[in-house]
């Protein structure tokens, strides 16, 4: 017995996203846990690796959490990596954000994502084309990455090997009329292939997240974004705390480095930094490497 919260949008029926009537594969009907996204508001697909690096993840928050500022719906996979940072750092900012599942609404997949999946039902929504009880299935996923694009303006691949399933939500995204935007990475990083090869062949390189909204011409609401995500967060903290903080950022630095910038001595520099990593102000990616992160709902 399908529960009575999930919703169903027929294609022939009033309701039906619009921008998917457009696709020559809509799906027949949509269930939905939560809400369909505002078609009167402009809406991003950001995507990206499952097992994608601190420094991938912190950056699918930060772009969706600054997107989301302005207004833009932000609309993922729910899967775990890029997907659940990019809805985290949308919830964070109090907008909505949409996962499109590759089983029946009814199923939490991943299970680790459970609390974005109950949180999203109520500031957002989740949706499938699978009828409830369907499992989640392989060959699924990559058919759900048309709804993906589908639904939005433009996609942003946040990290991405050479031969990934994002890389197939860009593919569907070009061939519906989007834009695609990539996260440039370095070279000789596997996870920052996929992203570099997209900019090679064309794809938009977002360096930062005004190059979308300047692309998109979504500028109406561009002085909402209080702060850059390069820039120091308002957060009260003791001085050689707040010190510490103020050198972190989204690309790991070593404790040497981190001593040479604060001036510290390496008692009170390790002081801080376990505080700050206590208070999921940072993180240590690796041995003796910091990023700086924050609370976050995944």
């Amino acid at each position: 017995m399908m529960s009575e919260n999930i919703k169903i949008y027929k294609k022939t029926e009033e309701g039906y996203p619009k921008n998917l009537l457009q696709l020559p594969d809509a799906p027949s009907r949509l269930y939905v846990l939560g809400e369909l996204p505002d078609p009167m508001r402009p809406a991003i697909a950001i995507v990206g690796a499952r097992n994608c690096s601190s420094y991938g993840k912190n950056m699918a928050y930060e772009y969706a959490r600054i997107l989301t500022q302005t207004g833009i719906q932000v609309i993922s996979g729910l899967a775990r990596g890029v997907d659940a940072a990019a809805h985290a750092g949308a919830l964070a900012a109090g907008g909505k954000t949409y996962g499109v599942m590759g089983c029946g609404v009814d199923f939490c997949y991943p299970t680790s994502s459970r609390k974005l999946y109950h949180v999203m039902q109520q500031q957002g929504g989740i949706l499938s084309e699978f009828a409830p009880g369907t499992p989640p299935l392989s060959y699924h996923f990559p058919l759900r990455n048309r709804i993906i694009s589908g639904l939005s303006g433009a996609i942003l691949v946040v990290e991405a090997k050479e031969k990934s399933g994002s890389l197939i939500t860009a593919d569907a995204a070009l061939e519906q009329g989007r834009t695609v935007f990539a996260l440039p990475g370095r070279a000789g990083d596997l996870l920052s292939e996929g992203c570099n090869r997209l900019i090679y062949q064309g794809a938009i390189p977002a360096w930062k997240p005004e190059i979308i909204l300047e692309e998109m011409e979504w500028t109406g609401k561009k002085e909402i974004i209080q702060e850059d995500f390069t820039q120091e967060k308002k957060i009260v903290l003791a001085r050689e705390d707040d010190l510490v903080y103020s050198c972190l950022d989204l690309n790991p630095k070593a404790v040497s480095q981190l001593q040479d910038e604060t001036g510290l001595p390496s008692g009170s520099l390790l002081k801080s930094l376990y505080y700050l990593t206590a208070k999921d102000l940072a993180r240590e990616v690796w041995q003796n490497y910091y990023i700086r992160t924050e609370k976050r709902w995944a």
